[in-house]
């Protein structure tokens, strides 16, 4: 059974859109992890619109299962990972002004730059993940960096799934078998969901863990809205 580990970006976003520490992004993290996750995933940017660095810092002291940071690995990145040790950094190839993760790394043209990083990261004993396109070569180069495991990169099969969704499994399916064959740790990520997760579990051999955020916050708002509107109800009579 692959680990969920919970993207906690958006809760940072809802906070901030308001000011102030609500919701408390700490006690999120805490009772998420109640709740049966496994893991929290946080994916800090230099403008710090949703995670700030400070949570980063923080975040430790509440997250007790795996912890995860997704990233570009420029400079400041890669100090606030030295300084906090996660369980995982996850290294992204995000420009500053991308609004979400929209492609993985051409692990073969940066090889040389990515094994650097990741041999500074192994040395603190973090464990290393290359967010990727599901292309074996790609697979293939992340293996020559030294990276723990890959980060499946799963847009473009949550975009097919209801068209078709053995298409749509079919180059993940082949990167996944190409990374076992490597023996190259697999993780994924992006537009997973409760619609498609599933699927996308029972075909990928060896699946260690999914990092999923945008979905599952949109989704347990409709599945929370059922109960709080009651309660509020509840709360009017006189």
């Amino acid at each position: 059974m692959a680990k969920l580990s919970v993207n906690i970006n958006k809760i940072a976003t809802l906070r901030n859109s308001r000011g102030g520490n609500v919701p408390d992004l700490l006690k999120v993290a805490a009772d998420l992890q109640a709740y049966g996750a496994q893991g929290i995933t946080i994916h800090p940017r230099p403008d710090e619109r949703h995670i700030r660095y400070a949570d980063a810092i923080a975040l430790p002291e509440v997250v007790y299962t795996e912890f995860n940071i997704e990233g570009n690995p420029n400079p400041k990145f890669i100090e606030l990972v030295k300084q906090i040790k996660p369980t995982q950094v996850t290294l992204v190839p995000d420009g500053e002004d991308a609004i979400t993760s929209n492609a993985g790394w051409d692990t073969i043209r940066h090889e040389d730059f990515l094994g650097e990083v990741i041999q500074e990261f192994k040395s603190l004993g973090i464990r290393t993940s290359i967010f990727v396109d599901p292309v074996e070569e790609m697979v293939k180069g992340a293996e020559k960096t030294g990276a723990d495991r890959i980060e499946l990169y799963t847009e473009f099969f949550a975009e097919h799934y209801l068209k078709n969704a053995d298409h749509a499994i079919a180059p993940y399916l082949s990167a996944a078998t190409c990374a076992n064959d490597l023996d190259i740790g697999i993780n994924a990520g992006h537009d997973l969901s409760l619609e498609n997760i599933a699927f996308f579990s029972r075909k990928i051999p060896e699946l260690l863990e999914v990092s999923i955020g945008h979905a599952l916050v949109s989704e347990s708002l409709y599945l929370g809205f059922e109960n709080v509107i009651p309660m509020y109800l509840q709360k009017l009579v006189k």
